[in-house]
């Protein structure tokens, strides 16, 4: 089955999305996804003028020697615009080698280990009541697990809150917007959150928090060791992971769950991490991490040390990789849960996925390959428009801060 075009789709119905399209000789077409939110058409040119040309003519069967070829023979490895245009196009050819084998991308990766995927929703509110309320709604809806954020008193605008409840993209201006910051507001009112949930919603509920990189190592040890009355199944990304070492200090002092790993793009950025059991839950993407074959490598080191997944699935994955995210889920052994934010109609209508959710759970569908398409008409209604997610300057003194 030899590669005989693959072209670059980029579409924002609602947001930006980068999307890879391979045909065949065999007649058979397999998508993958590429974006990279607020740096999308530097993964679209990657894509166009760097890899399509070194396609054409390839066996598109040959996932493992493709991969390889893209990533040594560059030379210049790694990084979040290489690792996504990988994924793109490994997405793409898992996709196509399961439609030629007429069946389910899970089934190709060696079958169903679970029944449906547990994911979890995002609940958020200007103040702690109406996430109160928001948590209780998601709760009504089905979802076991909640990711609960609150806007924070004395600042004016919080990763994670939202201008209404249904869908919440960070990317809001042509250029980058800038928000205050204060870890100690911060700090004083998470656990606040949290008590205040837990007393309305119970104990039956699975608990979640996003701080966003934002905390030093002592600071992050100290909202781990508050929260650890309210049983959160993870707090996410409690400080920057550049340095692996800084979980060691987080992890001395708590026994809150850590979660991290959706800005990390190759098994070297979490490879400590996980060897020295820092971590529970490793968020690596499809997309971020070099597609399918990148991201098996990644599970299989993290299920050595009983590490499960947890893959990243805000919005700014497109329905292609959230369908591949879920033939992923379904298969991998170590699973832990799966992030689902909902896409807006129009985003639903550009991609048509046999995926589904219900109650609180989630399954990819049984259509050959990963379950989603894409409409190159609709698509071409909503071109590119330049969003930038958005800067935090501490409140202080206006130093640039970690968003």
């Amino acid at each position: 089955m030899k590669i005989t075009a693959a072209k670059v789709i980029v579409c924002s119905p609602g947001r930006n999305f980068v999307t890879l399209k391979i045909e065949t000789d065999a007649g058979l077409t397999g998508l993958g996804d590429g974006t990279l939110n607020g740096r999308e058409l530097a993964v679209a040119s990657y894509l166009q003028d760097h890899v399509v040309p070194c396609l054409i003519g390839r066996d598109a069967h040959q996932l493992e020697d493709i991969w390889h070829y893209l990533y040594r023979g560059a030379y210049w490895r790694r990084g979040p615009v290489t690792m996504s245009a990988i994924a793109a196009v490994d997405t793409a050819l898992w996709d196509l080698k399961a439609k030629a084998a007429g069946m389910p991308l899970y089934q190709l990766l060696g079958g169903a280990s679970r029944s449906r995927v547990m994911v979890y929703g995002h609940a958020n509110g200007r103040d702690i009541e109406e996430t109160v309320d928001e948590v209780l709604r998601h709760a009504e809806l089905g979802y076991q697990a909640i990711r609960a954020q609150s806007g924070v008193p004395g600042l004016e605008k919080v990763y994670g809150v939202g201008r209404g409840h249904s869908f919440y993209e960070p990317a809001d201006g042509s250029l980058p917007s800038e928000h205050d910051w204060d870890t100690g507001k911060y700090l004083r009112h998470v656990p606040r959150l949290f008590e205040a949930v837990r007393a309305k919603l119970g104990w039956e509920h699975h608990l979640l928090h996003d701080v966003h990189h934002r905390l030093t190592p002592i600071e992050a040890a100290r909202l781990g060791r508050e929260l650890e009355p309210y049983r959160l199944f993870w707090i996410e990304d409690p400080t920057p992971a550049e340095n692996q070492d800084a979980f060691r200090l987080i992890r001395q002092h708590t026994t809150t769950p850590l979660a991290v790993g959706e800005v990390f793009n190759s098994i070297w950025d979490c490879k400590g991490l996980i060897e020295q059991q820092l971590i529970d839950y490793i968020r690596t993407t499809v997309v971020h991490a070099g597609g399918i074959t990148h991201l098996r490598r990644i599970a299989d080191l993290a299920a050595l040390y009983q590490v499960r997944t947890g893959c990243h699935g805000a919005t700014d994955l497109s329905p292609v990789c959230m369908g591949a995210a879920l033939h992923f889920d379904l298969w991998v052994p170590n699973f832990g849960i799966q992030e689902h934010m909902p896409h807006t109609p129009e985003t639903d209508a550009v991609f048509p996925h046999a995926y589904r959710f219900e109650r609180g759970f989630m399954h990819p569908g049984e259509a050959p390959g990963h379950g989603v398409e894409i409409d190159e008409a609709l698509a071409a209604k909503y071109p590119y428009q330049r969003a930038y997610l958005p800067v935090n300057r501490l409140q202080s003194d206006g130093t640039l801060w970690h968003w």
